[in-house]
């Protein structure tokens, strides 16, 4: 049901690439995937192929771009709430929607070539603005009294619900199990199936034997602070032969026709997702709109 996070749906990227296995799958815990890599490296922006990657959810979900919106909004509302019992809250800088990260940006393991050739596995860190709104965040919270912290706190929980407000119910945990169920199907897709054995000769003539890019992204090798060079040749030759099998697209639309049927099985379950993901971003822009430019973040 609606509770007072604004996102119901976890990162399966994130999940996945930190061991996590959905209760749905029956397949084996993944280990930990590589840290981010935390020297100052350029981060570059997202490639066409990660921008371009959309899958059915998407329209029920919350992209990184339309969280960082509520997130905004969150942030005027807490500022004018603590105003009203005489408190001062900095409102953060706010990112452009080119700052966030495409939703999934590393769902099929890696894809872009400017990551392999710099980060290999590794997670690159978040965009400069993204990383500055965070560094922020953590200054504010650090230099806030106890009395303003817990106000804050309870004025987050107003500004959700003012954001939720006039929203059916929906179900989180269907949504959630339905994610992860749709990217364990696909993997055993038959024409996926098939994808993956290309890709994997196409690896092993490269001298990287493993069996799927799943395995290989998450090689207890690559728990490094930083990416070796045997980690970034793997990477490289992984998108390689990525592009040679044209896996991506293969991979991808298989789960597009699962994600499809989930839907046409469910569709009141997904209209409820649908008119509240609608109904918190437009009240969210309705907030950041009515907000004077001085103002805003």
């Amino acid at each position: 049901m609606i509770g007072p996070l604004r996102r119901w749906s976890i990162s399966l990227a994130s999940a996945f690439l930190a061991g996590a296995v959905p209760a749905c799958s029956a397949a084996p815990a993944a280990p930990a995937a590589p840290p981010a890599r935390s020297h100052t490296a350029a981060v570059p922006a997202p490639g066409e192929q990660a921008r371009r990657l959309t899958l059915p959810f998407d329209a029920y979900d919350f992209s990184p771009a339309e969280n960082m919106t509520l997130e905004v909004a969150e942030d005027l509302l807490v500022r004018d709430c603590l105003r009203a019992r005489g408190m001062a809250w900095h409102v953060l800088p706010a990112p452009a929607g080119s700052e966030s990260e495409p939703p999934h940006r590393r769902r099929y393991g890696v894809i872009e070539r400017e990551i392999a050739d710099v980060f290999g596995y590794h997670t690159p860190p978040d965009r400069p603005v993204v990383a500055a709104r965070k560094q922020h965040d953590l200054a504010r919270t650090a230099q806030a009294s106890p009395t303003v912290r817990k106000a804050a706190d309870r004025c987050l929980d107003r500004a959700r619900d003012h954001l939720s407000a006039g929203a059916p119910n929906a179900d989180a945990g269907f949504f959630n199990k339905t994610i992860f169920a749709s990217f364990d199907a696909s993997q055993r897709d038959e024409k996926v199936t098939r994808a993956f054995r290309s890709w994997s000769a196409c690896m092993a003539g490269e001298g990287f034997p493993y069996p799927d890019p799943l395995t290989a992204i998450t090689d207890p090798r690559w728990e490094t602070s930083q990416p070796t060079p045997q980690e970034i040749r793997t990477a490289q030759a992984d998108l390689s032969c990525k592009d040679k099998t044209d896996l991506v697209s293969i991979w991808a639309a298989a789960e597009t026709r699962i994600q499809n049927d989930a839907i046409g099985r469910h569709p009141k379950k997904f209209q409820r997702l649908r008119a509240v993901k609608i109904r918190q971003l437009e009240a969210a822009r309705r907030v950041i709109d009515r907000t004077r430019p001085m103002d805003r973040p």
